[in-house]
């Protein structure tokens, strides 16, 4: 899920759902609540963790700490080296998620049908969005963490592209590599508030309309593929505050087309092998889940 979190486009959500982990974080973040408080400031601590699923909770967490610090340096590299291989290999990626989260639907009805269509166009007028760009005050930085992690828990919805909308992606990222405390703990406490917010309204979706919040996620997934194809061509480009190069429209194109206009070797061959190869692992990941 860190890994993914790192990448606009693509969602940790969707990760939590290829390992059959979604609904249960949800949950427990839902269990977040003012009982838990309570027992944690009265100093009933076993109560509490039990509470909150504490042991679940995390290793979840801790997992993605550990991937956004240890992947974020080579993933921004990539990005900006290898972007057709690294694009390549999360669009197989999501292919084989959406066909996994679509098995989770029990029945089918025109109603789920309707709802599958809706979040598909939904996210495809989303990803067209251009990215902002925007102010470094904290105040816009709490309030980006909070819109990020809405995303980053909604499968199809990446929370990075959210930042890349907001503008805020590339200082985020600068922040994660350099470590740079005040910026990320401020933005920890919008994640915090935007998660606990958050979890309780797909908490409360799951338990009354099940199937059609599945099928509206699906189509989130589905529809995120235009953001994600690899081979694009830059319409139009601007210079942000740290002087870095970031797009604002972009199409997509052919592979021989990007091999003309950019000069570079086909890579097609290289990036069918990655696409392939995450759909398997994608396929693989269920598997296993299903049975432990």
């Amino acid at each position: 899920m860190g890994a993914a979190d790192v990448v606009p486009g693509v969602s940790g959500g969707t990760i939590a759902f290829i390992t059959n982990i979604y609904e249960e974080l949800i949950v427990s973040v839902r269990a977040i609540d003012l009982k838990a408080l309570r027992l944690f400031i009265t100093f009933r601590f076993v109560l509490f963790w039990k509470k909150i699923n504490g042991n679940f909770l995390l290793a979840v967490f801790a997992g993605i700490l550990v991937s956004v610090f240890s992947l974020a340096k080579l993933l921004k590299w990539l990005m900006n080296n290898e972007p057709v291989l690294i694009w390549s290999f999360f669009f197989g990626l999501i292919i084989a998620s959406a066909i996994v989260v679509l098995k989770k639907v029990e029945r089918w009805n025109i109603s789920r049908l309707l709802a599958l269509a809706a979040g598909t166009v939904t996210m495809f007028f989303i990803t067209r969005f251009a990215p902002a760009q925007s102010t470094d005050a904290y105040w816009y930085i709490f309030l980006s963490g909070a819109i990020a992690i809405c995303a980053m828990v909604l499968p199809g919805i990446s929370g990075a592209f959210i930042l890349l909308l907001l503008g805020k992606y590339t200082y985020i990222l600068g922040a994660v590599s350099e470590l740079n405390v005040t910026v990320l703990a401020i933005f920890g406490l919008g994640v915090i508030a935007g998660l606990l917010s958050f979890a309780n309204l797909l908490g409360w979706l799951f338990k009354r309309y099940h199937d059609l919040t599945i099928t509206v996620l699906a189509g989130f997934i589905i529809g995120s593929l235009n953001k994600i194809w690899p081979w694009k061509e830059t319409i139009t480009s601007a210079i942000d505050s740290h002087g870095e190069s970031i797009p604002l429209i972009q199409h997509n194109i052919l592979p021989q087309t990007y091999s003309q206009i950019s000069g570079n070797p086909d890579q097609l061959p290289a990036a069918l092998v990655l696409m392939v190869t995450a759909f398997l692992l994608v396929i693989i990941m269920d598997r296993i889940s299903k049975k432990s």
